[in-house]
């Protein structure tokens, strides 16, 4: 379904549907005016996404050769089609950081790292095999490295006679770029703010404290007029300030129960730790979990961890070839 969710100019949501994933649909966005359009992200490269997204392009009359495409980030349920869907003529833009990180997953050792780190977490060996699953995640982003415009954080572009200013918010992603109708004073916000999920913020191999960036990230946003959020995911039926504030509160309150697991035990890898925090899994107990998603939450709890350290509140050191740590 269509939604029609401004008239100046026309702004349409519809969802692209995310098969065997828990966020089940990815809000993509177009705006549409006289003098060319915006599509805002794509969904996966697999034929249930590229065949809403035809569908629904085709009902908005949209010609991709009048139109620009944004990824806000690398995340291959944002990035996926982008091959598919555009033509000869679409102008591609996308974060220059992110841009430069994904051509490092297709080309580089990235994947090894993410592996690497985890083994070094606490991660059983058997388990950081079985993560050839993530790999498999691959299959459905472009093969090869795609041709942009590659932007900047306070860049802007026009569409028609609408100007948008590209926002560099990193944290959920090295490079995450939300996007902000200037006049209208509206924030294509990506994933970097979702209304009723949290999002992910997860290490990433050669930043060093995700975490960090990401709450610096909610900070910048605050300091620009929003009129209206439109997330990349779910709905967003409360003010995208006090979304702001509930997404500090969680990190920071998830921070101090991590520190006082460390303080009140010593010498737990982050697998451990990751273990005894509360997680949004239908009452699922730890061992209970698909490997999947311990992966998620250990990548977040390694975040947090990063975070205590960087703060110098909590120490680590290495024992039998794993980090632990203590306060």
């Amino acid at each position: 379904m269509i939604t029609k969710i401004n008239s100046e100019p026309e702004i349409y949501q519809f969802h692209i549907p995310l098969p065997n994933n828990p966020l089940k649909n990815l809000n993509c966005y177009v705006v549409k005016t006289e003098n060319g359009n915006l599509l805002v992200d794509t969904g996966f490269n697999q034929t249930e996404c590229f065949a809403a997204l035809t569908m629904s392009l085709r009902e908005l009359n949209i010609d991709m050769n009048e139109t620009t495409l944004f990824l806000t980030h690398l995340h291959l349920d944002h990035i996926g089609l982008v091959d598919k869907i555009r033509s000869e003529k679409t102008r591609v833009l996308m974060g220059a950081e992110d841009y430069d990180y994904f051509g490092q997953m297709l080309t580089g050792n990235i994947w090894d790292e993410f592996g690497k780190r985890f083994f070094e977490e606490g991660f059983p060996l058997k388990s950081v095999h079985d993560q050839e699953e993530i790999k498999q995640a691959i299959a459905h982003t472009p093969q090869k490295l795609f041709d942009i415009t590659p932007i900047r954080d306070g860049e802007s572009f026009f569409i028609g006679n609408y100007e948008f200013e590209c926002v560099l918010t990193p944290g959920h992603t090295p490079g995450n770029t939300c996007l902000y109708l200037k006049n209208e004073k509206i924030m294509f916000s990506g994933d970097h703010i979702l209304f009723d999920i949290t999002p992910s913020i997860i290490f990433w191999p050669n930043v060093r404290n995700s975490l960090k960036d990401y709450l610096t990230s909610l900070e910048k946003l605050k300091t620009y007029d929003i009129c209206l959020a439109l997330p990349g995911h779910r709905s967003n039926k409360i003010d995208v300030y006090e979304r702001i504030e509930q997404l500090k509160k969680h990190h920071l309150k998830r921070v101090e129960t991590i520190y006082n697991i460390v303080k009140m035990k010593k010498n737990q890898n982050a697998y451990q730790i990751a273990s005894q925090l509360e997680w949004f899994m239908r009452g699922k107990s730890w061992s209970q979990f698909p490997n999947q998603q311990k992966v998620f939450a250990v990548g977040e709890t390694i975040s947090h961890l990063d975070y205590l350290f960087e703060c110098n509140r909590i120490n680590k050191f290495i024992m039998d070839g794993v980090f632990v740590y203590h306060a």
